[in-house]
């Protein structure tokens, strides 16, 4: 078996707001195709680590290598551009626009004009964003309105999705049904960075985990790793 660079590598990066530091030398790797787990308690890091790696809170030390060049201090929108997506907790669909125009707004190629995704492809990943595509993103479920973040990042043909928090706030059978899209998304080939406090959410989709905790990675291993020990779920995971 051939072992796979890494696409994406975060080396030591430390990020602060104002002068609340927020990280303290993380460091983690994704390779092409792979799906990986920021896990941890609520105020850990893992918002922040996507935020860094998207530009949107730039690292003030440590380096965010994506394909060998270094984009830690590269804007949103040119990091967007080499082939990064990123779906916020807060998903920021364009309320009264239709689902079908939020779609379209974000039409975008790929990096190397590559286009993998157009709106046939997103309705058949999410056939019921397809049903509903002349209706209003404000009027959307909870569930509806995190498919259609995802659908719409997807329009802009990424090779990394950035994925927040997607479970958050979601009914366990949407739950269930948004698992299984990601899982579909994953077996694209389409490499993921998750962060998500939903354990079994994780171990259903992630090759690999890292735990934060104080800004800090604890522990880095597969989710049958993370399973075998109680100490480590203990420790930094249980309320």
């Amino acid at each position: 078996m051939v072992e796979r660079g890494a696409d994406l590598k975060v080396d030591g990066i430390h990020t602060a707001y104002g002068l609340s530091q927020v990280l303290f030398g993380v460091s983690l790797e994704v390779k092409a195709g792979e799906c990986i787990a920021l896990i941890g308690r609520n105020g850990v890091g893992k918002t922040t680590t996507m935020r860094s790696i998207m530009g949107l809170t730039p690292p003030r030390q440590g380096h965010v290598m994506w394909k060998g060049q270094d984009i830690a201090r590269l804007g949103p929108h040119r990091i967007c551009r080499l082939g990064i997506g990123f779906v916020p907790e807060d998903r920021r669909i364009f309320p009264e626009l239709s689902v079908w125009e939020n779609l379209d707004i974000a039409r975008r190629t790929g990096a190397a004009g590559k286009t993998t995704w157009s709106e046939e492809q997103v309705f058949a990943l999410f056939p019921d964003l397809a049903e509903i595509r002349d209706r209003r993103g404000g009027v959307l479920s909870g569930g509806q309105q995190q498919m259609l973040t995802i659908a719409r990042t997807l329009m802009g043909n990424p090779e990394l999705l950035l994925l927040d928090e997607p479970s958050e706030g979601l009914a366990p059978l949407i739950v269930d049904l948004l698992q299984q899209r990601v899982g579909e998304l994953k077996a694209t080939g389409l490499s993921i960075v998750l962060a998500e406090q939903n354990l079994q959410f994780v171990m259903a989709l992630a090759d690999r985990v890292y735990i934060l905790e104080k800004g800090e990675v604890r522990f880095t291993g597969t989710p049958a790793d993370l399973k075998a020990d109680e100490r480590i779920v203990h420790q930094y995971l249980t309320v």
